[in-house]
């Protein structure tokens, strides 16, 4: 009887900001894998990392395929996917640092699991990737500074156990990579109409613009993600290219659900890089700086730190904007290290607004006969109504309570600006609790 055994492949970081992308090498290995013969046992793992790290490219998204084979294709596996990642990298620029895990584990250990988690949270080393690795009998091949062994490791040891959702990406034929992308607009906007909230980010409805393009020179026409795989395959149908499609893949992916952010107790607690939720109350009020940002502070019983919403926030900024001192808000967000000796900086994802404080405000006293607001003769003395001309000498200024316009609710960034890994409010109480592996759709690729 043929022996069958169960292998990891883990890819990350072959792409740079000039050309490639890793996702396309992982729908190139799946077809080579398949003309072998292998099974396939999970759709691949598209698994996005901590978006705050200094050296990432774009999405810092890292690839996983999960397969059974028979023991005698375990070196012919290994030699098509070195073959193919080092033909697809960017390895002449600089910062692009492939790396490829192979890791043959029947279950993925806990201490992996325990990795990929920090790797998504916030900063881990390719000391620690590499001694992991050793100590459950991988392999691991790195190009250049091999940074990209940590990414692959990781997306190995992220097996989507808690909330997941789905991305089908369909690529261009190479002669059209890096010319303006072709796709019916309508046929998104139709789409999106159809399938929504199943599918989600597919349009900014606030600005009229289309979001599953990408504009960056890399093989990607289109992205449509979702909940499952069925709603992407059928939002893909809907969808009208005006250039050829190449190929396609769906991919089971950690985006939109929030993985990144992880909730601590207290401001001083807030490590730089991370990505976090925390509580505290509004002790400067927003103010508006160049470049149209929004800079509020906020503090607790441990300290102070910054917050920012930036102009591409949209609605967000402006929900900032309307914060008062006092205003007890739970932020998200990316902590950014601190230049110069200044505080923390928290770049804003969403604003859960728990309380709000009193606005109040000194305003004219209103006549008494008409209803109409007094206007001031002057300090000290007194006012006049200018409909029926009554004066009063001893009236003062009344303490009146200003209506706010924000609500306590959680308020997200716009769509335009949302991170592969932010969850839209469109997905908070549909997420999935459980995780058990659904079964391959026919076709999953082209």
């Amino acid at each position: 009887m043929t022996n069958q055994q169960i292998m990891h492949i883990g890819i990350d970081d072959t792409d740079s900001t000039r050309q490639g992308c890793t996702t396309y090498v992982a729908a190139l290995l799946v077809e080579k894998l398949e003309k072998l013969g292998v099974k396939f046992l999970d759709y691949p793992n598209l698994i996005r990392l901590n978006p705050n790290v200094p050296w990432k490219t774009r999405g810092n998204g890292a690839l996983c395929l999960r397969i059974m084979h028979d023991t005698k294709l375990k070196e012919k596996i290994k030699d098509v996917t070195l073959s193919l990642v080092e033909e697809h990298s960017d390895l002449s620029f600089q910062g692009t640092d492939p790396g490829i895990v192979f890791i043959a584990q029947r279950q993925v250990p806990n201490e992996l699991k325990t990795f990929a988690k920090r790797a998504i949270t916030g900063i881990v080393t390719l000391n620690q990737a590499v001694k992991l690795v050793k100590k459950f009998r991988g392999e691991a091949v790195g190009f250049n500074t091999s940074r990209g062994i940590i990414g692959a490791l990781a997306a190995i040891g992220e097996t989507l156990e808690a909330d997941h959702t789905y991305e089908l990406i369909a690529y261009r034929i190479a002669e059209n990579r890096g010319l303006k992308r072709k796709v019916d607009v309508a046929s998104i906007f139709e789409m999106d109409r159809l399938t929504r909230p199943y599918t989600f980010n597919n349009v900014d409805l606030e600005k009229g613009r289309v979001i599953i393009t990408p504009r960056g020179p890399d093989p990607i026409l289109f992205g449509i993600r979702g909940e499952t795989a069925e709603i992407v395959k059928k939002a893909f149908e809907l969808v009208k290219p005006l250039e050829p499609v190449e190929r396609w893949l769906i991919f089971r992916t950690n985006q939109g659900t929030d993985a990144h952010l992880k909730r601590v107790a207290a401001l001083n607690q807030i490590q730089p890089y991370s990505s976090v939720i925390v509580r505290g109350t509004v002790s400067r009020n927003p103010q508006l700086v160049p470049l149209r940002h929004v800079i509020f502070s906020i503090k607790d019983e441990t300290g102070e730190v910054d917050c920012a919403a930036y102009e591409p926030t949209g609605a967000l900024r402006k929900v900032a904007m309307a914060l008062i001192v006092g205003d007890n808000v739970e932020v998200y967000g990316a902590a950014r290290k601190p230049k110069d000796g200044k505080r923390l900086t928290i770049n804003l994802e969403k604003i859960n607004i728990l309380e709000l404080a009193p606005k109040t405000a000194y305003q004219n006293p209103v006549c008494p006969n008409c209803g109409k607001r007094l206007k001031s003769m002057g300090k000290g003395k007194g006012f006049r109504c200018s409909k029926c001309r009554l004066r009063l000498k001893d009236a003062e200024k009344v303490l009146v309570v200003e209506e706010r316009r924000l609500k306590t609710c959680l308020y997200a960034t716009s769509t335009r600006s949302q991170r592969h890994l932010t969850k839209p409010l469109s997905r908070y109480g549909i997420e999935k609790q459980a995780a058990a592996v659904d079964r391959l759709i026919e076709p999953w690729h082209s």
